[in-house]
């Protein structure tokens, strides 16, 4: 672990230092407030998911790679590629300016790159896992009774929803509307297919038959 210090948030041991700080704050100045309190609690989710499962892990590496998840996701986003590989590289960078290895830089990547791929970032290093465990918690309730109400009650009475499920949605919906080409493999297509009238996403099966190979 690279953790000096602790803090208490919300009844949550997480780490307390300089680069969780500034992560804190970027999330803050980047994210809506609905989005900043979902990206706050994701991190705590995460925090007490690897105190539960004892999970050794990068306190820091958790940190950041929750906190910036989402920066991208809002009626800014522009592509070209899909809205969590271009959070990912802005995570990237922030923790490689900040002075972190390769390897540390990296797995902030893989988290944010992979946090709405539970399917994959399950089932990569801890720090990955976490990341997506506890932003797939706030989401979708993923292992939902793996934490104790009284706990998440807790956590969110810190962090309150403010109507994130609608709010989310609409974003997802802009990014469909807007950008849909970034959308054909992943999660958002389904926003697309269901709420986005006109939206007609590329079929993985015409990728395999128009591939220019005769068999």
């Amino acid at each position: 672990m690279h953790t000096a210090n602790i803090r208490i948030v919300a009844g949550i041991v997480v780490p307390h230092t300089r680069i969780v700080d500034r992560a804190i704050n970027h999330a803050r100045e980047t994210c809506e407030p609905y989005l900043f309190n979902h990206v706050m609690r994701s991190w705590l989710f995460a925090a007490r998911i690897a105190a539960l499962q004892n999970t050794a892990h990068d306190e820091e590496v958790v940190a950041i790679g929750t906190l910036l998840h989402d920066t991208t996701l809002n009626d800014r986003f522009v592509g070209p590629r899909r809205f969590e590989v271009e959070a990912a590289d802005l995570a990237r960078d922030f923790a490689t300016k900040a002075g972190f290895d390769r390897h540390r830089a990296q797995l902030i990547w893989d988290s944010v790159a992979l946090n709405s791929t539970p399917s994959i970032g399950l089932y990569k290093e801890p720090e990955v896992a976490l990341c997506t465990a506890g932003i797939c918690f706030d989401v979708v309730g993923l292992k939902y009774s793996l934490i104790p109400s009284s706990e998440v009650k807790a956590i969110i009475a810190e962090f309150p929803r403010l109507e994130m499920k609608r709010r989310m949605t609409d974003c997802f919906c802009h990014i469909a509307k807007t950008q849909p080409e970034t959308t054909y493999d992943n999660f958002v297509r389904d926003f697309g297919e269901r709420l986005v009238s006109g939206y007609t996403p590329i079929s993985s099966v015409d990728f395999v038959a128009a591939a220019p190979f005769d068999e």
